[in-house]
């Protein structure tokens, strides 16, 4: 009989006591219940596992306490981080679409007509999307490999350099061509920040939180994603309000774009002092580069390919609904009905406020009775109001478009993104799941979001002008979202995520070799 003496340290590790041998291992138990005489020290306990005699001690009570405040302490500052830094990012993501939608027609799209310049600024809106699954497969890669850390302090600064260079970006007439192609480029450089910036935000408070909790911790990822919307419409209001139009689309655009360096440094300050994931760290940081995945993407799919696809159907909901209202609806309402550009901004400001508490509920909810219930019912809001958005819209009615907005973004849209970190997480294993997580996330993006309001407006010209072609591409989306999420597993958590067959042995691990090792 093989003797292992081991003290169990909290969740994980333990060390070795002496050698393997029967009669020591009852010396140890000897020592170990003069140690519980000491208060504080709970009693040893002797087992045979598998054919070898194992001594547990758990650690003091004091220690535990320690232990679990370390642990909250360090998933309350990769919630902070992942929120701050989200909002940094989508504050200029979002800020693009915005001001695209109201300006870049006319400034870098001069010499065509209203509606297609209009469409021309929408497809650079999309260009962005079609590079975060770019962004998602490099900054997954060494996510998995190095850490996720690293990788988000880097989306942060290149999303924040982009933003800038867009805020002195000559137009049209003042370089001809080259100001659209730049624009592109610059817009390119924000979607491959940004791709690889969910994953890593989400990862990190996922990760470190505690297991009962992670769709509440990990909520500030789409929080932060709120806030952002809210910044960027509350600042091109303000500039805008506060400047003739004249000035406002000859320089006054700008200054939003310009004021990101300061959120940037803000964002980064946070960061660089938050903790590795603890996920990361345990499960891969511990092995030598050698025996880490050389390409975690290629593992994930072959661990789950249908998590991909699941992951695209689910995020229909989310990218229809806010797109829908928050980016084509403020030019549609706008451009088709007349709708004053001011209030429909002064709606995006409501509803990004109010997303500020529910997707925060939301998620509590999720954790305490069922994800799957509280996606489902998300989407099933969608697919019910999106006709009654429109129907609101061609009113002209500022109540009624609040109201529908409010359902459709705080209801629909909160109750998917509320859950969705912690959801998509749960599909892949520690050792590939930036790659898994963050490339699936943005394949949707580039799928179901990036040209949605491209797709909105060229449906809207096959309809001569009206919206019910949109509305029912809305309606489909969102049932598509729905049949995917009653579907879902109810319990799985992140821990339960299928990952990779043992890393080969080292030496000391073989079979017929002595092991000071625990298990």
């Amino acid at each position: 009989m093989t003797t292992v003496i081991e003290w169990a340290h909290g969740a994980g590790g333990s060390s070795p006591f002496g050698p393997a041998d029967l009669p020591q291992a009852v010396a140890a138990f000897a020592f170990g219940r003069f140690l519980s005489l000491v208060p504080g020290f709970p009693s040893p306990a002797v087992s045979i596992v598998t054919g070898r005699a194992v001594l547990r001690c758990p650690p003091p009570a004091s220690t535990r306490g320690v232990e679990m405040s370390r642990t909250s302490s360090r998933a309350t500052r990769a919630a902070v981080a992942s929120f701050v830094g989200a909002v940094v990012d989508w504050y200029d993501f979002f800020l693009y679409g915005i001001v695209a939608g109201l300006l870049f027609n006319d400034l870098f799209f001069p010499n065509v007509s209203p509606t297609v310049g209009t469409l021309a600024a929408w497809a650079t809106f999309g260009v962005g999307f079609l590079f975060r699954p770019l962004g998602g497969i490099v900054f997954g890669h060494f996510g998995d490999r190095v850490g996720r850390k690293k990788m988000l302090v880097l989306t942060m600064v290149i999303m924040g350099f982009a933003s800038t260079l867009i805020g002195v970006l000559p137009t049209y007439a003042e370089v001809g061509i080259w100001a659209p192609v730049l624009l592109v480029t610059l817009r390119a450089a924000q979607g491959f920040a940004v791709g690889g910036e969910w994953g890593g935000a989400a990862l990190m408070a996922v990760e470190s939180a505690p297991r009962k909790w992670r769709s509440l911790y990990s909520s500030g990822v789409q929080v932060g994603a709120s806030v952002g919307l809210l910044l960027a419409t509350a600042v091109i209001k303000v500039v805008s309000g506060h400047l003739p139009e004249s000035d406002f689309q000859q320089w006054g655009w700008r200054v939003p774009f310009l004021l990101s360096v300061a959120l940037v440094i803000v964002g980064l300050i946070v960061r660089v002092t938050v903790e590795e994931s603890s996920s990361f760290t345990e499960q891969v940081a511990t092995r030598p580069k050698d025996q880490r995945l050389r390409l975690p993407l290629l593992a994930a799919i072959k661990s789950y390919p249908a998590g991909f696809f699941a992951i695209i159907g689910l995020r229909f909901v989310e990218l229809f609904t806010f797109y829908g209202v928050t980016t084509f609806g403020v030019s549609y309402g706008a451009a088709e009905f007349g709708l004053d550009r001011d209030r429909m901004l002064e709606i995006n400001l409501v509803v990004g406020a109010v997303a500020i508490v529910t997707i925060p509920v939301f998620a509590y909810l999720a954790d305490r009775y069922s994800r799957g219930s509280v996606y489902a019912w998300g989407a099933g809001l969608g697919v019910f109001f999106s006709l009654p958005f429109f129907v609101a819209l061609q009113s002209g009615s500022m109540v009624l478009i609040l109201v529908a907005s409010i359902l459709l973004v705080n209801g629909a849209h909160d109750m998917a993104v509320s859950v969705q970190q912690s959801l998509f997480a749960d599909m892949f294993g520690a050792e590939y799941r930036y790659s898994g997580a963050g490339v699936g996330y943005q394949l949707a993006s580039a799928i179901g979001g990036g040209f949605t309001p491209l797709i909105f407006g060229v449906l809207v010209l096959w309809a001569d002008g009206g919206w019910i072609l949109v509305s029912l591409y809305m309606m489909i989306g969102c049932g598509i979202s729905f049949t995917v999420a009653i579907g879902l597993h109810p319990n799985r958590t992140v821990d339960d995520a299928p990952g990779l067959a043992k890393s080969p042995a080292r030496p000391s691990e073989r079979p017929g070799t002595r092991s000071s090792r625990l298990s």
